[in-house]
């Protein structure tokens, strides 16, 4: 975690699954128009797995796939919940649904749109996010 980095709290409806996630400031989400965001109101931050910990709920937690069976999607097996999932454009990072953090998190992360239905087309947009950063 980097010095301006602040740790936030965060996991699903019914408390079965809980997170931190270490927030950059400046932090960005994508509200995606993909499928899968569109039907869940997923909008995501997408940060390296080593910023993020899965504080309880692993038993909880189920998975789907779909299209090319990358991305791992797992939602809360008692209230539906999707947290946070591990996606296709940043395989070793994580996505975490901004809307299942503390609620005072939502005023400081921009949220920008991004084209998920042309996803080929604007994945590498995303690429950097898991990156190290140039020293």
């Amino acid at each position: 975690m980097a010095d301006s980095d602040r740790l936030a709290s965060g996991g699903c409806h019914c408390g079965a699954v809980a997170f931190t996630v270490s927030v950059p400031d400046n932090a960005v989400a994508h509200a995606c128009n993909c499928s899968i965001c569109r039907a869940s109101g997923f909008v995501g931050l997408i940060v390296p797995a080593e910023r993020f910990e899965l504080l309880r709920g692993e038993k909880a937690l189920r998975e789907y796939r779909f299209n090319t069976g990358v991305a791992r999607h797992w939602f809360c097996g008692t209230c539906g919940v999707k947290s946070f999932y591990r996606p296709r454009s940043n395989p070793e990072g994580v996505s975490i649904n901004i809307h299942t953090l503390e609620q005072h998190w939502m005023a400081e992360i921009t949220i920008e749109p991004f084209d998920g239905q042309h996803w080929e087309r604007y994945a590498h947009t995303l690429a950097h996010l898991t990156r190290p950063a140039a020293e």
